[in-house]
């Protein structure tokens, strides 16, 4: 009588055209019938129908008319067997087809990657551009798509690749910039997370996403553009021409717990471990917000919960203590089953962690920082949000839609430790941003700039043309060669003119670590404030991290014990290093070069090595494919694969790979622990190709 006085209610709904009630009563209803081992009835059928969510029709126990409806959304994503969409993900792929430029609202548990997964299988366009917001993410798809497509296409997501006939792009805004000149034309440009472009959103990098939009854009024949929460679009440059959808279609229920009425200073913890230990076989995410509380949750987790049983914690637990530190806070919460994310960490070792949150024998609940919103896919059946640290309804919204997962949950609960934010509408408005300001011409874009702005570009080139040149500036900005703002820019020109003796030092970069030091101290003094450590503990990292591919990271922290450099702050310095000094190095090279050049100078050998960890390219780059640096070193010792032949580039070493076979490698590496052949076998899963026969 329950069941039918439920599809009784949701009927009415639907009548009344409360279509997102009805959806959201009816999938409480699947829920209660799951956890009750209830067939479906022809009536439950029915209602998932009329509600638009067709991949959940239980065939076996439907009418004629709903099992066509599920046989007739079926499309070929690239899987083995053709799957069944749901109605707006087909709606959405129709207007792709058709040709239509989308920029899409919805939630997260909306299933977006099947969308662009048939598109990729029935129209089988020559070049897609997919950018994300993280190098983690660039990775998941990429996983996805190389088992799909990888007989057909070129996967690329890192630098400096050579392209094929058919290319799929995946990158990060940042090395989408870098193929602006490579990449003659798009079939389709995919924004995920495309509200970034705003600076409300994403101060730090918004101007380079905004420049990629813009420049890209122009060699795309079509444009899908992808966010969560949306409720309202501006109009601006960077989606004009764009038909905007804002859904709120969702495929699971978030229940909502208020947590925080029952709470106080006293019993907050002691809330969390009931919480954790009422659900110990549940996946669950901690939304901790700061580094400090991520410290908080724990040391809690480390004085309340006992060691897991688990064989494969204990060996992560174990591995971990080998390769990286016996007494961090990881290497000692994953013998209670959680782990840490944060942007921080090394790639690999973030992939390892999400690997093992999915294993069912794994890790059962992770504490994060934003970084689990934006670097990845993952969800699970419980999120806490601990912390209210920059939660605003945007970030809540997407912080909570991490909770349920089609298929697997149909209710995902959130415990909310801290009051949600008041309930915003969330409204995009996409500006220029000052720092995309020297790539854009105030002529061009006269209508979207302010009379500021367009004062500001022409005071700015008439600075630039008479310190380098006319000509050779504009040159520079057409091959996108600057990473760093205007003003640093224009400071690093001015300085170089005014005070020519004070750069005499740059080529001892191409030296050895003991003549580094001032040419090092004349760069980052360039930006004060930004390394996260004092200057001159910097440099020594710098100097330290050089000896990143002979050293193990246990070695190299004892060398930075010295200056209070543990292992937490290693993972800063170290992406410091590779993205902000690079960067920062590379535009210093570039404007040496015109302004001194009857120095011939030339520091890119330097600056490659710093972008690299000092780690040999490919031995870095494997990292964002899920294959540790320890890895590598026992695979390059055990003289299986040559990682310091400079002729080896990532897709020739993945070649390597899977010509050898994991059995081989295996069989040759002797030094392999058992959790180094978890891992192997992770890494070799993400770069073999199911389809390998289809071409």
């Amino acid at each position: 009588m329950y069941i039918f006085n439920q599809c009784k209610e949701i009927s009415n709904q639907l009548d009344l055209n409360n279509e997102d009630k009805a959806r959201n009563q009816l999938i409480l209803l699947l829920d209660y019938m799951k956890n009750n081992n209830i067939e479906y009835s022809h009536i439950v059928n029915h209602l998932i129908r009329l509600t638009g969510l067709y991949p959940y029709i239980d065939t076996d126990n439907a009418i004629l008319e709903d099992r066509l409806i599920y046989d007739m959304f079926k499309v070929d994503t690239g899987s083995d067997e053709p799957l069944t969409l749901h109605r707006e993900q087909s709606n959405l792929l129709k207007k792709l087809l058709n040709g239509k430029n989308l920029a899409i609202s919805a939630p997260t548990s909306f299933g977006k990657s099947f969308v662009i997964d048939s598109f990729i299988s029935i129209k089988k366009p020559n070049n897609i551009l997919i950018i994300v917001p993280t190098i983690a993410l660039s990775d998941e798809i990429r996983r996805r798509l190389y088992k799909k497509f990888s007989y057909e296409y070129k996967i690329i997501t890192t630098a400096d690749v050579e392209l094929s006939d058919k290319n799929i792009f995946i990158f990060p805004q940042e090395r989408a910039i870098g193929y602006i000149d490579a990449i003659k034309n798009l079939d389709l440009l995919v924004i995920d997370e495309f509200y970034k472009a705003s600076f409300d959103f994403d101060k730090e990098r918004s101007s380079t996403l905004q420049k990629a939009i813009l420049k890209l854009g122009k060699k795309a024949n079509q444009k899908y553009y992808l966010a969560p929460n949306i409720e309202k679009l501006y109009s601006n440059l960077f989606t004009e021409g764009m038909e905007f959808i804002p859904l709120t279609f969702n495929t699971v229920y978030l229940s909502k717990h208020d947590t925080y009425k029952e709470i106080t200073l006293s019993n907050k913890n002691a809330k969390l471990i009931e919480i954790l230990n009422q659900h110990k076989d549940i996946k669950t995410l901690i939304y901790a917000g700061t580094f400090p509380e991520i410290d908080t949750v724990s040391e809690l987790i480390k004085k309340s919960i006992p060691n897991s049983d688990s064989k494969k914690l204990k060996l992560f637990s174990s591995w971990l203590a080998t390769n990286y530190e016996k007494n961090w806070n990881l290497t000692k919460v994953v013998r209670k089953g959680m782990g840490i994310h944060n942007g921080r960490l090394h790639r690999s070792l973030s992939q390892i962690q999400i690997k093992m949150f999915e294993d069912e024998d794994g890790l059962n609940n992770i504490v994060s920082t934003s970084s689990i919103i934006e670097g990845v896919n993952t969800s699970a059946q419980n999120v806490i949000v601990w912390k209210n640290y920059r939660l605003n309804s945007f970030t809540y919204k997407n912080i909570i839609g991490r909770s349920g997962r089609m298929f697997k949950h149909f209710v995902g609960h959130i415990y909310l430790f801290v009051k949600p934010p008041k309930d915003d509408e969330i409204q995009l408005t996409i500006e220029f941003s000052e720092n995309t300001i020297p790539d854009v011409d105030e002529v061009e874009y006269k209508d979207d700039l302010t009379k500021e702005q367009i004062t500001k570009i022409i005071e700015h080139k008439e600075n630039m043309y008479n310190i380098l040149g006319k000509e050779i500036y504009e040159r520079l900005i057409k091959e996108n060669s600057f990473q760093s703002s205007r003003e640093l820019i224009e400071k690093i020109a001015i300085d170089m003119k005014n005070n020519p003796d004070t750069w005499n030092g740059l080529s001892h970069l191409n030296s050895t670590p003991n003549k580094w030091d001032n040419p090092l101290y004349k760069a980052i003094n360039l930006q004060a404030g930004k390394w996260d450590i004092k200057h001159g503990d910097f440099v020594y990292f710098t100097k330290i991290l050089s000896q990143n591919w002979n050293k193990s990271i246990p070695e190299l922290l004892a060398y930075l014990s010295k200056h209070a450099i543990k292992i937490d702050m290693f993972f800063l310095l170290e992406r410091n290093a590779t993205f902000k000094l690079s960067a920062l190095l590379g535009d210093i090279n570039t404007l040496q070069k015109v302004i001194f050049k009857n120095k011939n100078v030339d520091i890119s050998p330097f600056i490659s090595k710093v972008s690299h960890a000092f780690l040999p390219s490919v031995v870095y780059q494997l990292e964002e494919y899920g294959l540790p640096r320890m890895l590598s070193k026992k695979i390059h010792i055990a003289k299986v694969i040559n990682f310091e032949d400079e002729t080896l580039n990532i897709h020739s070493a993945i070649n390597i790979f899977n010509k050898l076979s994991i059995e081989y490698i295996k069989s040759k590496v002797v030094t392999f622990d058992e959790f180094d052949l978890y891992i192997l076998d992770y890494f070799y899963d993400g770069i073999s190709n199911k389809n390998v026969n289809k071409g």
